[in-house]
């Protein structure tokens, strides 16, 4: 009877594998949580009755994100809390999928670097047509503008895509062939910012306007510093990476620690002496 007990308490399934793939699933899940919130809470800000552009609204991006997260660490934590085979190869089946897209995206665009370009410039270029049109948009172009010291995608004139800063004769606004102000030249010998400093700037020539603004596109700017900042950038890649392949080995280790428990008890079924004796 003693052996019998020991046999019955025996399991394959280790503590330390179920719990630490439940914490670590917790813990994105927590975060995706967190993106949902700050996607909806800045829709909700915004009061805007229209999307902008789907492939352009931060917000939007962050709430897509965020939604896939959630159901991805739900199925790890529910699958390792509850030893469940299907909900863990699901979690490691779509993880292993994210990670060979994500993989075969950096590859496609190193080898095809010119259409990944011009697909970067097509984002931009509708990025700043949509600009006054979403909060969240305008503050992360002007963000990346005084980062990098550029204005437009290709050039400052890029801005003329735009309804407001459009240099033809027919557009009425106030802001007709200016430029934002995050692509001017700040002097710190001002006192007084002129917030107005873009203005009329796509009506001059190249050499004169940059002496009031940063007249380079972002494009070739953001290229330039990819290229000088490639350690970086794959310590990062890296750093995304190996969540992703921890996630994908726990959970399967713990899939096969569960058949085996499962081969384990239909073994003492088959096999188990008989009670009476």
């Amino acid at each position: 009877m003693a052996k019998a007990k020991t046999d019955e308490e025996f399991t394959f399934v280790s503590p330390v594998v179920k719990y630490l793939l439940f914490l670590f699933n917790m813990i994105f899940w927590v975060i995706a949580l967190v993106l949902i919130s700050i996607g909806v809470y800045s829709r909700i800000v915004k009061h805007e009755t229209a999307l902008a552009c789907l492939t352009v609204d931060p917000a939007l991006l962050l709430m897509i994100l965020g939604i896939l997260m959630f159901f991805i660490t739900f199925s790890g934590c529910v699958g390792s809390l509850r030893e469940n085979i299907c909900l863990l190869q699901t979690f490691c089946i779509v993880l292993t999928i994210i990670f060979l897209l994500q993989l075969v995206a950096g590859v496609l665009g190193f080898v095809f670097s010119d259409k990944a370009r011009g697909k970067v410039t097509d984002m931009v270029g509708s990025a700043i047509k949509h600009y006054r049109d979403d909060l969240d948009l305008q503050n992360l172009i002007d963000y990346g503008q005084k980062q990098f010291n550029c204005c437009g995608g290709i050039s400052y004139k890029d801005w003329s895509q735009n309804m407001y800063f459009n240099c033809s004769e027919e557009n009425p606004s106030k802001e007709r062939c200016a430029v934002p102000f995050s692509c001017c030249l700040l002097s710190t010998d001002e006192a007084v910012i002129n917030t107005m400093c873009g203005h009329g700037m796509q009506e001059l020539e190249y050499l004169k306007a940059s002496a009031f603004i940063n007249t380079n596109g972002c494009i070739d700017k953001v290229v330039n510093w990819i290229h000088s900042n490639l350690f970086l950038l794959g310590g990062i890649a890296l750093g995304l990476a190996i969540p992703q392949l921890v996630g994908i080995l726990l959970s399967q280790i713990l899939i096969n620690q569960i058949q085996d428990q499962i081969r384990l008890q239909n073994y003492n079924k088959q096999h188990r002496s008989d009670p009476w004796s």
